[in-house]
């Protein structure tokens, strides 16, 4: 794959299959916790503007690495959105914002698919304010001895259809390594969705 793929139909099959009701039932429990100056890794197609809860939340700024999901965004956004969401184009490891500068960090659906989690995660510790609270929900690696197999045989398939996503890679687990103290382990399968791309684990956290 690669080249007029990853270009054209990556970025419409991301921003149909995470915005599907399954997904935005999740994004339903985390998103709304929020508050403050929010940093939103992964934002690109928006799909998390409708579940913000506004009354909390002063601003969010997103960064996305691709061209075709920040212009589906740029699509879903209605006018009173483009005072509220404004969105870069960057990566999770490398992030263009200053020390201590967000009260959140949201990272819905995006550690599967950046090149490096551990990185990515040091930086969002990084850039949250003393006290701030990284949110996270993300799909990845099965408790199941059973389904593992199976991502195991499927992600090499996987991973050049669906923009580089990877079934294998542990959530809280990944979280937890990077020096965040998660509140509480949660995880389940989403609903109408194949075991194998289907394990959840959501959260929230601060550094330790």
């Amino acid at each position: 794959m690669g080249g007029w793929w990853d270009r054209h139909m990556v970025p419409r099959l991301i921003g149909f299959c995470c915005s599907q009701p399954p997904v935005m039932k999740l994004r339903a429990g985390i998103v709304p916790l929020a508050e403050g100056d929010v940093l939103e890794l992964g934002a690109g197609g928006g799909a998390n503007l409708a579940v913000y809860d506004r009354a909390k939340v002063r601003r969010v700024t997103g960064i996305d690495p691709s061209d075709g999901l920040i212009a589906l965004a740029n699509e879903r956004m209605a006018q009173a959105d483009r005072g509220f969401f404004q969105l870069e184009k960057g990566v999770a490891e490398e992030l263009p914002f200053p020390t201590a500068r967000f009260d959140t960090v949201l990272c819905t659906f995006t550690l599967c698919s950046v090149q490096d989690p551990a990185r990515a995660l040091a930086e969002a510790k990084r850039v949250l304010k003393p006290g701030g609270r990284l949110l996270f929900l993300e799909h990845g690696l099965s408790p199941h001895d059973d389904v593992r197999k199976w991502q195991r045989r499927i992600e090499p398939l996987w991973k050049p259809i669906a923009g580089g996503c990877h079934l294998t890679r542990p959530v809280t687990d990944s979280v937890t390594a990077a020096g965040f103290h998660v509140a509480a382990r949660n995880g389940g399968y989403m609903e109408k969705s194949p075991k194998f791309a289907a394990w959840v684990e959501w959260g929230e956290a601060r550094p330790a």
